[in-house]
């Protein structure tokens, strides 16, 4: 019998399976007919399974001889009506469970298309590429937890083009959702992420490329959502020495400065002891700061922390990060920003490793339905080494078994 490794066990292909389903199980208990349930685990199946392209024919075959299997798996995803959000609420209290996430961060994925008939689907220009190509971009939400990010939820970017009644019939966009700037989209996973309990993690986002980032910051303030963002050295923002008014007027009493002009002119210098990676080695840094205001918001009386590590010479300067959380100490911040690095990381490894960027479809319930599947096979992975019921670390094609018949758990 093939076998999986799990730590110091070892499981056999047949507990490997029964982890699977019984995962699938506890995330789309929602699912109203019990052929859609055992799909969503045969889905699951086969993005752990499958390395390289995560092709429907490649996924079924890793998990069944059926020669039917892999249409069916198109049909579950692309035209069987069932919600994600219910499956993406109950990841994220999966994960909440067996980890304790310490922020949650945004991670952008561009799907490059052959075709302009995918949902969302607009021209581009890659800076990375250094050219212009079709794709889809992705606006992912992912917890920060002591074992890595993990994504939980997500929106499908819509550009301005994708209000055309043509458009939206052909791709099944529900009316409801209309385009709007990405800056949008982080307000409304937000308030996902506090509905599903998680109200009391900050943001930690790089904010930098976003357009309107103070329409950002202020919603997120609004909404008592506490950030730890990089913001662009434009932003304007207000000093808030002693001896400036905070009355009626205030922001005409005293001019705005870049956040960048602040840090260089009004700033205090302080020498700081970061941690940093696994083992926790530590080193030196040194940080400017300062309390700011926010000019032109809904609150300006509200403060800020102003805050960047001061680069060593011949370095380029460091990011100008902007939080609501002024009573942490600047190591604090220091380690939550540090978060965001490992953002990009996951997005390419969900793109490489679990099939995002794979999606064989045009619609966007199936590109939602499909992203809720690739963010619950990484999960698993990924927290698999943490969960007291001791779920698999590693799933290959060869350690599932090939189901010949239809099982009881898992007809295909």
């Amino acid at each position: 019998m093939t076998h999986v490794a799990f730590g110091a066990d070892r499981l056999s292909a047949l507990e490997a399976e029964q982890r699977v389903v019984g995962f699938a199980d506890q995330l789309f208990a929602h699912l109203p007919r019990a052929d859609q349930r055992r799909w969503a685990a045969a889905y699951l199946m086969g993005l752990l399974a499958v390395s390289g392209r995560k092709s429907m024919r490649s996924m079924a075959a890793a998990i069944t001889d059926s020669p039917t299997a892999s249409q069916s798996l198109h049909r579950f995803v692309n035209a069987s009506p069932w919600e994600w959000q219910p499956a993406r609420s109950e990841l994220a209290r999966w994960v909440g469970s067996r980890a304790r996430p310490k922020a949650w961060t945004v991670g952008i994925a561009m799907v490059p298309k052959r075709g302009d008939q995918s949902c969302g689907v607009h021209r581009r220009f890659v800076p990375a590429l250094g050219r212009t190509i079709n794709c889809q971009i992705g606006v992912g939400q992912f917890l920060a937890t002591g074992s890595g990010h993990v994504p939980v939820d997500w929106r499908l970017h819509l550009p301005s083009e994708w209000s055309e009644d043509r458009l939206r019939r052909r791709t099944r966009i529900p009316d409801a959702v209309q385009p709007v700037p990405a800056w949008a989209h982080v307000l409304e996973l937000a308030d996902g992420l506090a509905a599903g309990g998680f109200a009391a993690l900050p943001l930690v986002a790089d904010l930098r490329e976003y357009k309107e980032p103070d329409r950002l910051l202020h919603g997120l303030r609004e909404r008592a959502h506490d950030f730890v963002a990089a913001v662009p050295d434009s932003l304007p923002v207000l000093p808030t020495a002693p001896a400036h008014s905070f009355g009626a007027g205030a922001d005409a009493s005293v001019p705005p400065m870049s956040a960048r002009r602040f840090l260089e002119t009004e700033g205090e210098l302080l020498r700081s002891v970061l941690k940093c990676g696994q083992l926790r080695p530590t080193r030196l840094t040194r940080v400017v700061t300062g309390l700011v205001r926010l000019p032109r918001g809904p609150q300006p009386q509200r403060f800020y922390r102003l805050f960047a590590e001061v680069p060593r010479e011949g370095e380029r300067p460091a990011a100008a990060w902007l939080t609501t959380l002024v009573h942490l100490s600047v190591e604090e911040l220091l380690e939550l920003a540090a978060l965001q690095a490992t953002t990009p990381r996951v997005v390419r490894r969900l793109e490489g490793s679990f099939g995002l960027q794979d999606f064989e479809g045009r619609s966007y319930p199936g590109w939602h339905r499909h992203v809720t599947l690739v963010s619950a096979a990484c999960c698993y992975q990924e927290l698999s080494e943490v969960d007291p019921d001791g779920l698999s670390r590693t799933i290959t094609a060869a350690s599932l078994p090939r189901v010949a018949r239809p099982t009881a758990r898992l007809r295909v």
